[in-house]
């Protein structure tokens, strides 16, 4: 079980929410993303660049600002080993995952909203190897790592150290729900993503379980959309 360590204050908080609310939404969503897209007018390259950027200004944030002033590891942020018991609980989450996924889209089909983004639909129109390879690394590896990283290895521990593991749970969750603005469709399954893997590190103090479900949930994701 996680213990409840307060290794950060409000000042480590205030500045990791600024750069993820604010920084990154306006300078990287905003015009660095269409400057790649007017670039490569290709929504899957430019967002995949995007995300790349992105992982690395999150880590180096976490690390500049939550980590080297303590004097501290990436383990106070999750790097760390589970046990290999986990495994079987690493299956039963991502099989719920799978599943409340799946009831939320056919609500989303009964209501007629599309769950499809920008670069989703860039993949199905050239499908090509190539293609799928790049949105494979962006969604099943560079996305989960970094975000594991800093909205359960830091976020979701700030808050449950701050406030108790329900507020922990609920509040990381929906700032990760929040950030996948403007893919408002996917808000539902963004959440259940944040609560299942807050909630494995919550059990492992690692974040290596929540890496590998939030991992495998993109890329099956990812191969039905490919089959589509």
């Amino acid at each position: 079980m996680l213990i409840s360590e307060k290794l950060w204050g409000w000042k480590e908080l205030v500045l990791l929410l600024v750069i993820t609310l604010v920084i990154v939404p306006v300078a990287i969503e905003t015009y660095i993303q269409k400057a790649l897209f007017q670039l490569l007018e290709n929504p899957l390259y430019s967002g995949t660049i995007t995300g790349a950027i992105m992982a690395i200004i999150f880590t180096l944030s976490i690390y500049m600002i939550a980590l080297k002033p303590k004097g501290l590891s990436m383990k106070a942020v999750g790097l760390s080993s589970f046990s290999k018991g986990y495994w079987k609980w690493i299956v039963w989450w991502l099989f719920v995952h799978i599943s409340l996924s799946i009831v939320i889209l056919i609500l989303m089909d009964i209501f007629n909203i599309s769950w499809e983004n920008s670069k989703t639909q860039s993949l199905q129109m050239d499908m090509t190897w190539f293609n799928i390879t790049i949105a494979f690394i962006s969604a099943a590896i560079i996305s989960p790592i970094y975000e594991e990283i800093f909205y359960r290895g830091f976020l979701y521990k700030w808050l449950r150290g701050k406030w108790g593991i329900t507020v922990g749970l609920f509040v990381s969750s929906t700032i990760f729900m929040i950030v996948h603005i403007p893919t408002y469709n996917t808000l539902p399954v963004n959440f259940i993503t944040g609560m299942i893997c807050a909630w494995t590190y919550e059990k492992t103090s690692s974040i290596w379980p929540a890496i590998i479900i939030h991992a495998s949930f993109n890329g099956i994701a990812l191969i039905l959309t490919t089959l589509n």
